[in-house]
């Protein structure tokens, strides 16, 4: 005890363990110990008392306490010294019993415990006893009553029991020598996860009885028939690269799971999968060359698969492209039923886990299916790559450019097949395939186009401009060519399975085809189920139609024969829309040409020629959009050429811009001046040497089309060729109609970047088509009325007169007999050609506008006026505005304001005329000098007259 309380005191054994070197040390009892814990005490105080005990108290060494104070004591006593040593001792003691008193209650609870365990032990000790003693008494028993043959009975069961578990053994062995055979079975069956199960519980048997020398050979031999089925396993597992079968794959999968091998056959399954793509395109390749070949010649199967492809014949190349793409959907569908496969299981396999306790093997199970997962996925984008590859170097094989457009818009539907189904495999844009078809479609598509522009310079050429007889409901969407944008549908998806994919939600093409079929099948009889009806029969859409035509007028005899013809055209094959009643028919106006025919479109063959080549350029583009801005582009093309020989066939005339009257727009002008430096090829001649470069530089370009001779412009009696004039210029209108319908549909497949370039064109030469009709029907209107001979009969007026008539000049008379002789000629031709109401509106504005441009030069001519001259001016004008007005409806009177003006100016002032011809620039220089000189000269000094002569000259010199 050196430093028990020094430190604390000791655990209580050890404490008590040392309590017996102090025997005579006195321990308090219980009550002394409530004492001792219930007085008030100082922990500090109680310390230091301790700390002042003399060391040898706490020695282990056995010593006399009393011997020892004894001895301590000094030879004289003193009492009082005696009693407060005593004090203090007893004050030590208490502190030391009152640490004693802590410890032991504060252990209290442990010796309680122990005290429990040592009773509980007791008492089995004691049942333990009683049980031995019960034993022996039983033993004491059995030993006096057993007989010796009793126990010989117990020795024979033995030896009984043993034979029976020796013969168990002896059929077990047997089992076992004969497992081979039923393996075997097995195998052929292919139930290999049985084959494995049997297997596996043999081996297990075997090690069982290893110490037989007959299961030895058989152990070894179990080991080989594993291995020979782990070979079988594989070659079966490779049978699902184009064949999936589940319950095929689940028994492989069973098999591979209980070889504890699952990631190894996902491995072995992607080798297989990139080596049945290999094969299968080489096998394929193979059979055409092979087949057109004609002979069994084995050379073909030594040569690599790059130079296979080139041996392909262009009959077969495209049979051989389908079966090609075919093969390989076979092999992608496979891997897309073998990832939903595992998905499924993988869902099973998670909801079995989480029911099941063996934590160990729903880890291992779940990092199987992680790496299983990931595997799969990386194997998408490997095996799409691998096919990209191969396709590729299909079609690199053979120049596309030697096919017909339909052949190769085939291979290209083929081709964006197999990009829908590689984007659909693995989220791909099919990179590979992309460029390479992109660079070959845009060299075949140049060749192509270029062939078309000429074809189209050769049509136009000989385009007489006849009316091509089609119905009234005619749409584009009825021809071959647009069928595409009709059943708005997938170049993957056939028109029978159209239906049933946009009823509900889109549906990919594994989902579609997973069950059955094939999207690469070709469909032999869909051309034959095409068939247009877009062509009037014998001018009449029906025989109803025709009947119809004429029930109204049976009974008329007085309705004249001339509108009976126009009311229906035998020729042109206008039938009437409904019904028209005599009262309307006799009150018709003169220039409604087209009120009582058919609206069918005007438009030639030329012109059907250039829209189902537009719908064979969308077909290209649809198929392949990332050659849509090319595409596009080419379509643009065809209709500025087109445009372009509109106007130079029929609208091209010098003298137009001279009037000054702005009939081209400056827009128009722009198109014209760009189509004519982009497109249009004005060379004569590139035989020399040195123009050769010039030549490849023009190799985009087309000659400048000619008007067919057989087109005769120049007649008076066909109003200079306005029929063919208004079949060119509405075909036109009716082509730039077609574009701005298919406008939504270009804008959609165009990309971004190239989006301005389109809305330029819609909006600078699409646009612009309905603006040629002014140019065009203005050389009719300029040709149609004799303005000429209407200037030398004012020229013969007298207009200095002194008096104001009441009778208007003979001019007028003669202006208005042309005018009824032009609605004369507009009728008959119209009977050749439906007029519309807006070309009519053109003419007849037009010829206005010219006639009345004549009567200001006329009164710009006169050498003499007087009042009563001016006035006779403004009754000759109203006069022919008022017979004017019968016969045309058109209001108000073009120009009309540009007469009035010019008459009325002869009543102003100095001052008002000079800023009169300021404000009045559309008169010519001729005209307002005429106004001063003639006019005015009566009523103004020649000075003032002099001021307003040099007012038009500063007008004037600008326009120099």
């Amino acid at each position: 005890m050196t430093s028990c309380f020094k430190k604390g005191l000791k655990s209580p054994p050890e404490s008590f363990s040392d309590l017996g070197a102090i025997e005579s040390l006195r321990v308090p009892g219980k009550e002394e110990f409530r004492e001792l814990r219930e007085q008030p005490s100082d922990p500090q105080a109680e310390q230091e008392l301790i700390n002042s005990i003399e060391q040898v108290y706490f020695s282990t060494d056995s010593f006399d306490i009393v011997k020892y104070e004894l001895e301590k004591l000094p030879p004289v006593l003193n009492l009082q010294e005696l009693e407060e040593y005593r004090d203090k001792l007893k004050q030590q003691q208490a502190a030391v019993s009152k640490k004693v008193a802590d410890l032991i209650l504060e252990k209290q609870p442990a010796y309680v415990k122990e005290l429990e365990r040592v009773t509980s032990l007791q008492t089995g000790l004691q049942l333990a006893a009683v049980i031995c003693t019960n034993g022996r008494r039983h033993l004491n028993i059995a030993k006096e009553g057993f007989t010796q043959a009793s126990l010989g009975l117990l020795a024979n069961q033995r030896k009984r029991q043993l034979l029976i578990g020796l013969l168990k053994s002896l059929r077990t062995i047997k089992t076992l020598q004969r497992t081979d055979v039923r393996l075997s079975e097995m195998l052929e069956e292919e139930d290999y996860p049985g084959a494995i199960q049997l297997c596996l519980e043999c081996q297990k048997a075997a090690s069982t009885f290893k110490h037989y020398s007959c299961i030895s050979e058989l152990n070894s031999k179990l080991q080989d028939t594993l291995e020979q089925i782990e070979e079988q396993l594989d070659v079966a597992l490779s049978k699902i690269c184009k064949n999936f079968d589940v319950n095929h794959y689940t028994k492989v999968q069973q098999a591979y799971r209980l070889l504890g091998k699952t990631q190894t056959a996902m491995d072995q399954l992607h080798m297989h999968f990139t080596q049945a793509i290999h094969n299968t395109v080489f096998q394929v390749v193979l059979g055409y060359v092979e087949l057109c070949a004609g002979n069994t010649d084995t050379k073909f199967q030594k040569l690599q698969y790059k130079d296979l492809c080139t041996h392909v014949t262009p009959d077969s190349y495209i049979p051989c492209l389908a079966d090609l793409c075919k093969a390989l959907w076979e092999v992608m569908l496979s891997y897309y039923r073998t990832m939903e496969w595992h998905e499924k299981h993988d869902n099973e396999d998670t909801t079995s886990a989480s029911e099941g306790s063996n934590m160990m093997g729903a880890e291992e199970t779940s990092f199987d299916r992680g790496y299983i997962k990931k595997k799969l996925e990386h194997g998408l984008t490997r095996i799409w790559q691998d096919v990209q590859l191969k396709v590729k170097t299909y079609l690199l094989g053979t120049d596309l450019s030697i096919f017909k457009y339909d052949d190769f818009i085939f291979v290209l539907d083929i081709i964006s097949r197999l990009m829908q189904v590689g984007e659909e495999f693995c989220g791909s844009k099919s990179e590979v395939l992309q460029e390479s078809i992109r660079k070959q479609s845009v060299n075949y598509f140049k060749n192509y186009h270029r062939t078309r522009l000429d074809e189209l310079r050769m049509f136009l050429e000989n385009e007489t401009w006849e009316l091509c007889p089609v119905k009234s409901n005619f749409s584009i969407l009825q021809l071959h060519e647009f069928k595409f944008m009709e059943q708005s549908r997938s170049p993957s998806v056939s028109p029978s399975k159209q239906s049933s994919a946009t009823s509900s939600k889109t549906v990919t093409l594994f989902e579609q085809y997973c069950s059955g079929g094939n999207p690469f099948e070709i469909q032999a009889d869909h051309k034959d189920e095409e068939t247009e009806d877009v062509l009037a029969s014998n001018g009449y859409e029906s025989d109803e139609q025709e009947k119809s035509a004429y029930q109204e007028y049976d009974s008329d005899s007085d309705v004249p024969e001339e509108l009976k013809r126009d009311f229906v055209d035998e020729q042109t094959g206008d039938a009437p829309v409904k019904s028209v009643s005599r009262e309307t028919l006799k009150s018709r106006k003169k220039s409604d040409y087209s009120l009582n025919k058919v609206n069918a479109p005007i438009l030639t063959n030329t012109t059907l020629n250039v829209i189902r080549l537009v719908g064979k350029y969308m077909q290209m583009m649809n198929i392949l959009k990332p050659i849509a801005f090319d595409v596009i582009h080419f379509m643009s093309q065809l209709f500025d050429y087109y445009l372009y020989a509109i106007y130079t066939f029929f609208g091209r005339n010098d003298s137009l811009e001279s009037t000054g009257l702005g009939l081209s727009s400056s827009r128009l002008r722009t198109t014209l001046n760009r189509i004519q430096e982009s497109l249009i090829d004005l060379e004569v001649s590139a035989d020399s040497a040195a123009t050769l470069t010039a030549a490849e530089e023009r190799k985009e370009k087309v000659p400048s089309p000619h008007l067919s001779h057989l087109v005769v412009l120049t007649s008076g009696d066909t109003l200079y060729g306005l029929a063919e004039r208004v079949v060119a210029t509405e075909s036109l209108v009716f082509l730039a109609e077609q574009f701005e319908f298919l406008q939504p549909h270009l804008d959609a497949v165009m990309p971004a970047v190239k989006k301005p370039f389109l809305q330029q064109f819609y909006s600078q030469t699409v646009s612009t088509a309905s603006e040629l009709r002014k140019p065009i029907y203005w050389i009719v209107a300029g040709k149609a009325i004799d303005y000429e001979q209407m200037l030398l009969l004012m020229a013969n007026v007298k207009w200095d007169v002194k008096e104001i008539m009441s009778q208007h000049n003979i001019y007028v008379d003669t202006l208005l007999k042309e005018f009824e002789q032009f609605n004369m000629r507009l009728n008959e031709v119209s009977k050749r050609v439906r007029i519309p109401l807006p070309v009519s509106n053109i003419l007849w504005e037009h010829c206005i506008r010219l006639a009345n441009r004549t009567i200001v030069e006329g009164y710009a001519n006169v050498k003499k006026c007087s009042n009563e001259g001016r006035a006779l001016m403004q009754l000759d004008f109203q006069q022919f505005l008022m017979k004017l007005e019968k016969l045309t409806d058109i209001r108000p009177i073009p120009d009309k304001e540009f007469v009035e003006t010019y008459i009325k100016a002869y009543y102003l002032t100095e001052n008002d005329m000079e800023r009169w011809i300021k404000e009045h620039r559309e008169y010519s220089t001729k005209q307002l000098t005429n106004l001063v000189n003639v006019c005015l000269g009566s009523h103004i000094n020649k000075k003032a007259r002099q001021k307003l002569l040099s007012a038009i000259d500063d007008i004037d010199r600008p326009k120099r």
